[in-house]
């Protein structure tokens, strides 16, 4: 994925609201303060889940049943993502880790993080790819220097391009840990669009219902547009 989760918006109307986001990908959620609470890679146990039956519901719960049952699901393995279950609708559920974070994010490497995502089949295969390569630097014991300039040689060499028309994701899962400040933001859906203004779209105005960034390190703008219900059909927060 994407560094996405390193992105700031700000609703004008309520104050800072804070969204951090992994590229691909990932989720918004409210960026943490500057710290150096984790500055350096957990034990890869950190990162794992007790089973690989609760990751595989963890990844399903990104999206309605009707979708997430029958998408591809990966869980996290020693060295890196792993299909656990085939799908048959060009979907693909998993659960990101901290190191989808924007590189500059104060949880990089928090070993708590969850965040269950399910991209539609243009985002699996153009966002998703990054979270893979990502995630197979981190396991292999890169640091986030060398991930950083890894990606930023990828980006040259084209092997990180815009993502393809159509790409989104959900991200409307109620069970995910997406940092240590809030827990969870609100169900959302995210569309994942070549660069251009967040304005384009409307979005981060006061009132607007879109919240947009482009200042992540891949060739992207990401928006997200917050939905009223949990995957599971239960009411999410009413207010921003």
């Amino acid at each position: 994925m994407p560094s996405l989760m390193k992105m700031t918006l700000h609703r004008l109307t309520r104050g800072a609201l804070a969204l951090a986001v992994a590229f691909g990908a990932i989720g918004p959620v409210r960026a943490q303060a500057a710290s150096t609470a984790y500055p350096s890679p957990a034990p890869l146990e950190q990162y794992r889940m007790a089973s690989q039956a609760d990751e595989i519901a963890l990844a399903r719960s990104a999206a309605p049943a009707s979708i997430s049952s029958h998408a591809e699901v990966l869980t996290l393995g020693a060295r890196g993502y792993e299909t656990a279950v085939k799908g048959d609708n060009g979907f693909v559920c998993l659960v990101l880790r901290a190191w989808s974070n924007g590189f500059d994010d104060a949880g990089f490497w928090n070993p708590k993080l969850r965040s269950p995502i399910c991209y539609n089949p243009a985002a699996a295969r153009s966002v998703l790819p990054t979270d893979l390569r990502r995630t197979q630097w981190a396991l292999s014991g890169a640091s986030k220097a060398e991930m950083l300039e890894r990606t930023k040689a990828a980006i040259a060499a084209r092997v990180i391009v815009a993502p393809e028309l159509g790409a989104m994701s959900y991200m409307m899962s109620k069970d995910g840990y997406l940092n240590d400040r809030d827990g969870h933001w609100h169900p959302h859906l995210m569309f994942f669009l070549p660069r251009m203004a967040p304005t384009e779209w409307g979005a981060n105005l006061p009132g607007g219902a879109v919240f947009g960034d482009d200042g992540s390190l891949e060739p992207l703008t990401v928006f997200f547009v917050p939905v009223a219900e949990w995957s599971d059909g239960t009411p999410g927060p009413m207010h921003m």
